[in-house]
């Protein structure tokens, strides 16, 4: 497996995988690699002829008092794993080689769809993972890139960026991945200490609770919302950042289930803020 550095190395290397003929897929990430990251690779190396990864902490996407600096890093450890799972090329940049010194160019989506769920409480970090995505595509030029289910407001933004800016690059959404008792896997996870662990199982509990109410007939997006909320807030270690229900494609609130429709949540267990989601696919 090449490890890049700089966005030359990608680019040329990219450039001579093109010459040949062959498809190249982009597995965004921000390191501290798990199995949900292992199963979009996965899923590349199945659809594409070459793999690139990136793995870089993108500051833009974080807040003042959020949790940049104690993002847990483990470079040699995902490397490891991206060979294992068949991956050409990790990229693997500073922050300098991302952001040029004087960097004052973003790429942002003005209409609400970053303004819901996660938006509300991370108001800048969209116009990050939009603009970093950008570049990505820029300097990797990927026909297909993959991302997780689990962070649905994003596969939903990134979406829409490439439908505006004509990038010709296949979006792929891949299932969540979960542990044996239903937690979705996620880097942060590891924050969680053994109590805290065990609490968090309530955020997978309900997504099962509200499949269940669906599953069943329901339609009541709000009753649907309300019951899995209240199953929540039945955990003393948990506080609700929220829970709702939004159309898939544009993040608009909705009442009803009906068409494609993202049930959402956002969770504190403890200091640590966990997501999880559910969809139901349009009839």
């Amino acid at each position: 497996m090449i490890i890049a550095t700089t966005i030359a190395q990608v680019r040329a290397q990219v450039a001579a995988w093109k010459k040949e003929g062959l498809t190249v897929g982009l597995v965004p990430t921000m390191g501290y690699l798990h199995e949900g990251h292992a199963s979009l690779v996965d899923e590349a190396v199945r659809q594409c002829d070459r793999v690139v990864a990136s793995d870089f902490v993108n500051p833009t996407q974080f807040g003042p008092n959020e949790d940049l600096e104690a993002y847990p890093r483990d470079f040699d450890r995902d490397c490891a794993l991206l060979e294992e799972h068949g991956c050409a090329m990790v990229f693997h940049p500073a922050v300098e080689e991302m952001y040029a010194p004087g960097a004052a160019t973003y790429v942002e989506i003005l209409s609400d769809m970053p303004k819901q769920l996660c938006g509300k409480t991370r108001p800048i970090h969209f116009r990050g993972v939009c603009t970093v995505v950008s570049k990505l595509f820029n300097i990797v030029t990927p026909d297909k890139a993959f991302f997780g289910q689990k962070d649905a407001q994003q596969l939903a933004i990134i979406r829409q960026m490439v439908r505006d800016l004509s990038y010709g690059i296949e979006i792929v959404g891949c299932p969540i991945v979960r542990e044996a008792d239903g937690l979705a896997k996620s880097s942060r996870n590891t924050y969680l200490s053994e109590a805290e662990r065990q609490a968090a199982l309530v955020l997978s509990e309900s997504v099962f609770l509200g499949q269940k109410m669906v599953a069943e007939g329901e339609t009541d997006a709000n009753k649907i919302v309300a019951a899995m909320t209240e199953h929540i807030q039945a955990q003393p270690l948990a506080k609700i950042d929220y829970v709702s229900a939004v159309d898939g494609v544009t993040m608009d609130p909705v009442d009803q289930i009906a068409g494609t429709v993202l049930v959402a949540m956002a969770v504190y267990i403890g200091k640590t803020r966990l997501i999880d989601n559910f969809i139901v696919e349009g009839k």
